[in-house]
């Protein structure tokens, strides 16, 4: 703190004087994002994408590659008019299952795949049809031999996988994921609903997917079933991480995951707190992996602030603070 100091003869108002002004310029940086932080370097791995860790390459499991290989196809533009004349087919080859919503995404899912790459063999021997290149090999569908990392950088932000958490001092395996799903009441739900939720969940695999002339990375994540999420009467959301569903959803994009953290609640056991803060800027200056995590078990030097009403109230509670941490006795 001897930095804050400009007058030597008054310290004590100079710290809490240069510590409101630092904490006033942070809070409006929360709210103009394109806005970097005074003395913060500009990071150069924003956006960057890139694995930060050695890989295993492992032949996977079919049904997880396919369940990976659909949910890349479904989030891909260019495949979403292949998707509306899928379901078109399947109505008409299936006329009495035309108004069962859930019937019908269900087959689309289990044929999908095969469809589309006899679909689009088809118009590539016809003259090409104007498919692209992108097309063609994810049509192909990806290798089966498929590297796996321990940790990844996605646009700037690291994330791990869970194993990796468990023996370092961070955390960067949690994220967020808010997608439309279909909702139903029950098994014999014949009218579900299209709503958009939230799903938090921890990464257990990253899967850089291989189309032979370009890979995309996916996250194979412990999605937290809803019978394991609440919300208590001061707004926390509280999740149940040993209450694991959507076992037929696993995998994710990584762009579209938000990183999140988990905190166990020490007033009920066996939850943790979901918290999730802004994307913050950090340059790693000399290559040390550990420099992209953010530590979340950190405590403020002062243990807390009373209620003020006015800022000269403000200014000398403060001062009053920084007196017991520079005179304790």
């Amino acid at each position: 703190m001897c930095r804050y100091v400009q007058n030597r003869t008054r310290p004590e108002g100079c710290i809490a004087e240069r510590y409101i002004a630092e904490e006033a310029v942070e809070f409006c940086t929360q709210h103009l994002s394109d806005v970097s932080t005074v003395g913060v370097p500009s990071s150069q791995k924003m956006g960057v994408s890139k694995p930060l860790s050695g890989c295993t390459v492992s032949v996977v499991d079919q049904d997880l590659l396919n369940q990976a290989h659909l949910y890349v196809l479904e989030n891909t533009e260019e495949v979403l008019p292949y998707i509306e004349q899928h379901m078109i087919h399947i109505k008409t080859a299936y006329p009495k299952f035309r108004k069962r919503t859930k019937w019908l995404q269900d087959k689309h899912n289990s044929t999908f795949i095969q469809w589309l790459r006899f679909k689009v063999q088809s118009e590539l021997e016809e003259d090409n049809n104007g498919v692209s290149e992108n097309l063609r090999w994810l049509a192909a569908g990806p290798n089966m031999a498929v590297p796996l990392y321990r940790s990844y950088l996605i646009k700037g932000i690291k994330f791990n996988i869970k194993a990796q958490d468990d023996v370092r001092t961070t955390q960067n395996s949690g994220v967020y994921l808010l997608a439309q799903t279909m909702q139903v009441a029950s098994a014999k739900d014949k009218n579900p609903i299209l709503s958009n939720m939230g799903f938090y969940g921890v990464i257990q695999e990253i899967w850089d997917l291989d189309y032979q002339k370009f890979t995309i990375p996916v996250f194979r994540c412990d999605w937290i079933d809803s019978s394991g999420l609440v919300v208590d009467e001061l707004g926390f959301t509280l999740v149940d991480l040993s209450k694991i569903g959507h076992r037929n959803d696993q995998f994710v994009l990584a762009s579209q995951v938000k990183q999140i953290f988990f905190v166990d609640d020490p007033m009920h056991r066996g939850w943790s707190v979901v918290l999730s803060m802004p994307n913050r800027e950090y340059n790693d200056v000399i290559g040390d992996e550990v420099l992209g995590d953010v530590i979340i078990e950190c405590e403020p030097f002062t243990r807390g602030m009373p209620n003020v009403d006015t800022f000269d109230e403000l200014v000398l509670a403060t001062k009053q603070s920084v007196q017991k941490i520079l005179d304790p006795d």
